[in-house]
């Protein structure tokens, strides 16, 4: 029997597996044929210390050292553009995200492409890009070197408690936990329903981007990313192209998400009013499913109705820079140590703040 059972194999599964990993031996479960292969490899992937709730940007600063140690940090930046009609989500953006405001000048020297229409910039240089692969590959490492496994092509089938343990059926098996982790991204309620638990009513959210090409004569890879005031459109370099997002949230269910042509175009439009390139082909598309609790804040430890049933869940857009102190606090919950983080914030985080759910 395994100490362990984990669904799911993106950065949520991977990270809590090798957390649990000094408690146990753990197993992990992947129904696609790699890890990460859904929201976790078709993120922007940028780690931005001051992005997001109170809650997550807890979690992000108690993880920073482990990505330091790890070293899958390389230097990106942050900058907010914007027009003077958008001055009131701008300086909103620039108080929540404590941006530093920069003149037209200043911001062009960064993306010489801005039209001259972009009065309004900031920008942070305390933001970086993550390599998401080498930092799963990382975590399953410690996995496998603790005495664990991980399975891919293993779609959960069936899941039962008998006595103690949880009984997890495969296409091809079935395996025996104490503890059943439930890391499964867009499909976490779908998991908690097999397993006689209460769903939490998360809501999958697609996000499309596009990668085009890099401007003529110009080279991006220092180029700082972007977003519009209010998150309605971002770019990124990436492998010497940009990618662009109209950055939607339009709800859909579990599954292999794809780009909405439509959603993909108005963002590009968005985007080409702010620079002075226009977009004539596209390199590639894609989307992802960005999965948030009620509140948009992560669940994460124990279910209240059955400690034994654990919650990784709800990471949003945030789940790689919340990775290393999202797991550190889900294993300090299951083994009974006194968390790190302040007990406020272990409470917004903790599954039971939702009481009973209907």
């Amino acid at each position: 029997m395994w100490d362990f059972i984990v669904i799911g194999g993106g950065i949520a599964g991977t990270s809590v597996g090798a957390r649990l990993s000094d408690l146990g031996r753990v197993l992990l479960l992947e129904r696609e044929e790699a890890l990460g292969y859904h929201a976790s490899g078709r993120s922007a992937a940028l780690f931005e210390e001051n992005y997001g709730k109170p809650s997550t940007v807890a979690l992000n600063r108690a993880g920073r050292s482990w990505f330091e140690e790890v070293g899958v940090l390389s230097p990106r930046g942050l900058m907010l553009a914007g027009t003077e009609a958008e001055r009131d989500a701008f300086e909103a953006d620039c108080t929540a995200m404590k941006l530093t405001p920069i003149g037209p000048d200043e911001a062009r020297a960064l993306w010489p492409i801005l039209r001259p229409e972009v009065t309004l910039a900031a920008h942070d240089p305390d933001a970086w890009d993550i390599d998401t692969d080498r930092l799963i590959a990382d975590f399953a490492a410690r996995i496998r070197a603790a005495g664990g496994a991980l399975r891919t092509r293993a779609e959960v089938r069936h899941i039962a408690k008998n006595g103690a343990a949880w009984r997890i059926t495969t296409d091809e098996r079935s395996e025996e936990a104490r503890c059943l982790v439930n890391a499964a991204g867009a499909w976490v309620d779908q998991v908690a329903h097999m397993a006689g638990i209460q769903p939490l009513g998360v809501t999958p959210l697609r996000r499309s981007m596009a990668r085009i090409p890099a401007p003529d004569g110009h080279d991006v890879s220092h180029w700082p990313m972007v977003f519009g005031p209010g998150e309605d459109w971002y770019a990124k370099p990436d492998a010497g192209a940009l990618i662009v997002s109209p950055a939607e949230e339009d709800p859909q269910p579990p599954m292999d998400a794809w780009a909405d042509d439509m959603v993909l175009a108005e963002g590009l439009a968005r985007f080409e009013a702010r620079v002075d390139i226009e977009v004539t082909r596209l390199l590639a598309n894609w989307a992802g499913l960005r999965t948030f609790a009620p509140d948009r804040q992560l669940v994460l430890g124990p279910d209240p109705a059955d400690r034994s049933f654990v919650w990784m869940a709800g990471q949003g857009g945030y789940g790689f820079q919340s990775a290393p102190a999202a797991s550190r606090l889900v294993a300090d919950l299951v083994a009974g140590r006194p968390p790190e983080l302040d007990a406020a914030i272990v409470a917004q985080l903790r599954p039971d703040r939702f009481g009973a759910r209907g």
